[in-house]
């Protein structure tokens, strides 16, 4: 997981509410075993229609998605994480999220910020008048910025702590690495072997 202190980047105003895994990234895609490879199917049925606003060039290499209330409803699937990542979004900003979707955001590295929905309005209106708006989010100081909106968002420590170190779970464990070979080289032998 890269660590993440500070995004800075253009956005996509995808102004619908209720989004939900399925929608991110159909069932029909999910026969992979990576994490990588995902983002040419992100939200694969509304982009067949030409006027969606992922399949509008003026919205090309953004990496903040703007979205309504409840992004990420529905299933479980990190895939739908992934694939918004695998895209090129490293934030999403919404007034709400799905807590799960919003927990594997945190495991991976796209960083969920929740502003009341009058300001995510305010940036949806202002990044469709003039795609080239650039919004900051900075995890150092809890802040969105960009057109008219200068918030805070809330954050836990530790989680924030995690996304500025780049630790995912894995990178969790293996800061115990050194503890871990110490109590695998103290085991008896009679034991079964942990590898």
């Amino acid at each position: 997981m890269e660590p993440v202190h500070r995004i800075l980047g253009r956005a996509v105003p995808l102004d619908r509410a209720d989004v939900d895994t399925d929608q991110i990234v159909p069932a029909e895609h999910l026969k992979r075993i990576e994490r990588t490879g995902f983002g040419p199917f992100l939200f694969d049925a509304w982009r067949r229609d030409p006027s969606f606003v992922l399949n509008d060039p003026r919205f090309e290499g953004a990496t903040v998605l703007l979205a309504g209330a409840n992004f990420g409803c529905g299933s479980s699937r990190e895939h739908a994480v992934w694939a918004l990542e695998d895209h090129g979004f490293r934030a999403v900003i919404a007034p709400s999220f799905a807590d799960i979707f919003r927990n594997n955001c945190f495991k991976s590295g796209l960083l969920p910020v929740e502003l009341p929905a009058t300001d995510v309005r305010a940036l949806m209106e202002a990044v469709a008048a003039d795609p080239s708006t650039e919004i900051t989010i900075d995890l150092e100081t809890k802040r969105v910025s960009g057109a008219a909106v200068d918030d805070p968002f809330v954050i836990d420590d530790f989680t924030r702590w995690r996304l500025m170190e780049g630790l995912d779970d894995i990178g969790l464990t293996l800061r115990h690495e050194d503890a871990i070979a110490a109590y695998e080289a103290g085991r008896g032998t009679w034991l079964p072997s942990s590898g």
